[in-house]
């Protein structure tokens, strides 16, 4: 068990998905405000849902509850500007706060820059960012997203027994409709799931089920799209291209959902993937549809290393890539 902090936490997050409780729970709630309430004494959530368009009513109604609370740390996961500056740096006087910025990757410069020093510490999930903040004079934690345990029964099915061949979970963009085009020219069938796929949305439960029962799971970028033969195939693609600040891409918690569950993953390679994952020993990476269809082909030819692969990758995640873990080390790293 995970060392537990006689520490009062404020949590400053979204209670619903996307601020909808059609949607229901966020993963604030479930990969945050859950491993911090298993870590910490006391944690005390401030839903900031009811504020999003309301900066100043949501800094003053989280001043007053900090004032009430009185917390050793405030955690926050920031979506845009839901607090004004002056209400941040009044928080700072008083408190310990730290803010999770997860899209340093693109976005540093037009937004994390100007917030984040209105924060004790900044965690950020890019290691390329590390010394920018330096140059700001700010100490930033570094930490990664990961996946979430839950009381599924996964780990990897026996050889014999997947209902999926290939398949990819996650929603349409053009760039991943283009991708999965290109396999199929190539000879590899892809099942798709997720918002705009004919199968359709499908829970957190069934994911994981897919994961776990897929002989290979595919993993597409929805960060950038820089195949030259998919951006001059139409306009907008060039455009977008030259206009899009998402010029890099990023690690997300799927490189880890997928390992979790009990799935064999064959991803897009992002840099610094290698710095959590081994390369052909605990994942598959491919830079091309080309590449990706070789291995879909090679991998469901070679049972014995894609189990390799897959038993190594999941025990990885499951010890060190959880947000339990990653939430430890955040707190060691502030308190320590």
């Amino acid at each position: 068990m995970p060392q537990k902090w006689n520490k009062k936490i404020l949590t400053v997050l979204m209670q619903w998905d996307h601020g909808d409780k059609a949607r229901g729970l966020s993963g604030d709630v479930t990969c945050f405000y859950n491993n911090f309430a298993r870590l910490a004494e006391s944690v005390e959530p401030f839903w900031f849902d009811a504020y999003i368009s309301d900066p100043r009513g949501a800094g003053e109604a989280l001043l007053a509850k900090a004032a009430e609370y009185k917390p050793d740390l405030i955690f926050f996961l920031p979506y845009t500007d839901q607090f004004s500056a002056e209400a941040l740096d009044a928080l700072k006087a008083k408190w310990t706060t730290c803010a999770w910025f997860g899209d340093d990757t693109w976005r540093f410069e037009s937004y994390t820059s100007k917030i984040a020093p209105h924060y004790t510490f900044p965690i950020t999930t890019d290691h390329f960012s590390v010394a920018k903040y330096k140059a700001l004079g700010m100490k930033p934690v570094l930490s990664q997203w990961a996946a979430q345990l839950s009381g599924a029964d996964l780990g990897p099915l026996p050889p014999e027994t997947y209902p999926h061949k290939v398949s990819f979970v996650g929603g349409t963009n053009k760039y991943r409709v283009w991708f999965i085009g290109k396999l199929r020219e190539l000879g590899v069938e892809v099942e798709c799931f997720g918002h705009g796929w004919p199968a359709g949305k499908v829970s957190f439960e069934e994911m994981d089920r897919i994961f776990r029962g897929s002989l290979i799971n595919l993993n597409l970028s929805n960060s950038i799209n820089q195949d030259i033969r998919f951006v001059l195939s139409d306009w907008k693609n060039l455009v977008s291209y030259f206009r899009s600040p998402k010029q890099s891409e990023q690690i997300k918690a799927r490189n880890f959902e997928i390992p979790l569950a009990g799935g064999f993953q064959l991803t897009n390679y992002v840099a610094g993937l290698e710095r959590y994952l081994k390369i052909g020993e605990e994942v598959a990476a491919f830079s091309s549809p080309e590449e990706c269809a070789l291995q879909v082909k090679y991998y469901l030819e070679n049972e014995a290393e894609r189990r390799a692969i897959l038993l190594a990758s999941s025990k990885r995640v499951e010890k060190e890539h959880t947000y339990v873990a990653r939430v430890e080390k955040i707190l060691e790293e502030i308190w320590r």
